[in-house]
C-alpha cells in the first residue's frame, strides 16, 4: 500500500510539471545552459535583416539572401511547427596564456574552434533531445526538426524571445548571468508548448506566466566592443558590417583579402574574438563541462611557421572534424601568410619561398604580399625570382605591388 501511495504521489507530481519544464530539466542534463520557448510565429525582424543585406553588409555571403524567404517564419521549414525551442550550449573554456596571446609569431584561432566541431557535437544531443521528447509525449503524430545554425532561422530573434538574453551592441546574444560565449540551436516541434516569453511586459500589470524568463541585463552606454574592433566593422550599436568582420575575412570570404585590411587582421587566423573579450558581460562566464570544447593539441596559438607550408594531406589530418575546415586549405594559409606578414620576421623568408610556389594562386599572391612586408635584399631577390616564372595576373600584381613597396 505504502508503494502504491508513493506511485501516486510521484504521478500527480509528474503532473504537475509541465512539459517545457521537463524539456528544460532533460536539455539542461544533456549540457544544455540555457534552454527557453516561444510560439512558431513570423519573425519580428525580418525587415531589419532585409535592410541589413540590401546595405551590402553580407558580402559575398550570397547565401543569407537567397535563403530570406525562409526565414521569414520557423513554419517554412516544418510546416507543422507550433512551438520553437531555442538553446544554448557554453564554449568557454580558458584563456590563452599571456605569453602566447601577445606573441606575433603564433596564431590566434576563435575560441569557439579549439576544440570539436560544434555542430556535430550539438546535433548529437538534440538528437537525444528529441527522442526524449517522442517518449514523453508517446504521439504517433509528433514531428520535429533540428537547426544548429546552418539552418536559415533568425535564431538570435527567438532566443531573445525565450528569455536567453538580448542581442548585444556586437550583434551576440548575451545572457546577463554568464555572458555571450554560446552556442546555439533550436528545436521546431508541432506541440503547443508552455511559453518562457515575456514580450515587453510591463512591470506591475497582468500575470508572468509560471515558467517565463524575465528580461535583465541590457549594453547601456558601454560601447567597448565598437572602439574595440581592429576593422571598425561594428558600423553602428547592433549593426555588422560583415565585410570589414576579421571573422567573415578569415572564414567566410574565399578571395584576397582587401589589402587595407591585412595589417588590421594582427596575428588572428581563423575567427576573432575581441568585441567578446572586452565585453564587461564575459567577465561573469564560467568554464563549460564539455570536454569537446577544450583546446585540441596545436590548435591554442599555433606557431606559424608550423602551419604555412601544410599540405592538403596534412591539413586534412590536422582538421578533420574541426571548425578550421570549413576555411579550406587555401583560405586558413592565405590568412596565415597575412599574419606572418604583420610578425614582419625575417626568419619566415624560408617558409615563404615554398609558398610562393604552391599550386594554388590565393597561396602565392598573399605570400608575396607578406615577404614584402617583411622587407630586405633576401624579400627583393625572392619576388623578382618569382616574378619571372609567375603567370596568374592577380599573383603577378600582389608581387609588383610588393616590389613597389620595397
Amino acid at each position: 500500500m505504502l508503494q502504491l501511495h508513493k506511485k501516486l504521489g510521484e504521478i500527480r507530481l509528474q503532473q504537475k510539471i509541465s512539459l517545457t519544464q521537463q524539456i528544460q530539466t532533460r536539455a539542461h542534463e544533456l549540457g544544455f545552459a540555457l534552454v527557453g520557448v516561444t510560439p512558431a510565429a513570423q519573425s519580428q525582424t525580418l525587415q531589419r535583416y532585409r535592410d541589413w543585406i540590401e546595405n551590402g553588409y553580407a558580402g559575398k555571403m550570397d547565401y543569407l539572401e537567397k535563403h530570406l524567404p525562409l526565414k521569414e517564419d520557423p513554419r517554412r521549414l516544418l510546416a507543422e511547427a507550433k512551438s520553437v525551442i531555442s538553446l544554448a550550449m557554453n564554449y568557454y573554456t580558458l584563456d590563452t596564456p599571456e605569453s602566447l596571446a601577445t606573441d606575433p609569431g603564433c596564431g590566434q584561432i576563435s575560441r569557439y574552434a579549439w576544440g570539436d566541431d560544434y555542430h556535430d557535437v550539438i546535433r548529437e544531443r538534440l538528437r537525444h533531445l528529441v527522442e526524449f521528447m517522442r517518449c514523453t509525449l508517446s504521439e504517433t503524430g509528433y514531428t520535429s526538426r533540428v537547426c544548429v545554425d546552418t539552418a536559415p532561422i533568425l535564431e538570435r530573434e527567438y532566443a531573445q524571445k525565450a528569455g536567453l538574453g538580448w542581442i548585444g551592441k556586437n550583434t551576440n546574444l548575451i545572457n546577463w548571468r554568464s555572458g555571450s560565449w554560446y552556442f546555439l540551436a533550436e528545436v521546431l516541434v508541432n506541440v503547443p508548448l508552455e511559453s518562457t516569453e515575456v514580450p515587453d511586459f510591463p512591470v506591475g500589470r497582468g500575470t508572468v506566466p509560471r515558467h517565463a524568463t524575465l528580461p535583465r541585463g541590457s549594453c547601456g552606454t558601454c560601447t567597448r566592443c565598437i572602439e574595440a574592433c581592429p576593422t571598425d566593422a561594428i558600423v553602428a550599436p547592433n549593426v555588422l558590417d560583415s565585410r570589414l568582420c576579421i571573422s567573415y575575412l578569415t572564414i567566410e570570404l574565399k578571395e584576397s583579402v582587401p589589402m587595407e585590411l591585412r595589417p588590421k587582421m594582427g596575428n588572428l587566423i581563423f575567427g576573432c574574438d575581441i568585441c567578446q573579450e572586452v565585453c564587461p558581460w564575459n567577465s561573469k562566464a564560467m568554464p563549460t563541462t564539455e570536454q569537446a570544447f577544450y583546446p585540441r593539441a596545436g590548435n591554442l596559438a599555433p606557431e606559424l611557421l608550423s602551419l604555412v607550408n601544410m599540405t592538403q594531406v596534412e591539413f586534412s589530418s590536422r582538421f578533420k572534424g574541426s571548425p578550421i575546415k570549413r576555411a579550406k586549405r587555401r583560405g586558413f594559409l592565405r590568412n596565415v601568410l597575412v599574419a606572418i606578414g604583420n610578425w614582419g620576421a625575417r626568419a619566415a623568408l624560408p617558409a615563404l619561398k615554398i609558398a610562393l610556389a604552391d599550386d594554388e594562386p590565393l597561396i602565392r599572391g598573399h605570400a608575396a604580399w607578406a615577404v614584402g612586408q617583411i622587407g630586405g635584399e633576401t624579400a627583393v631577390r625572392l619576388l623578382k625570382t618569382r616574378l619571372a616564372v609567375e603567370d596568374e595576373p592577380g599573383v603577378i600584381t600582389e608581387i609588383q605591388e610588393a616590389l613597389a613597396r620595397l
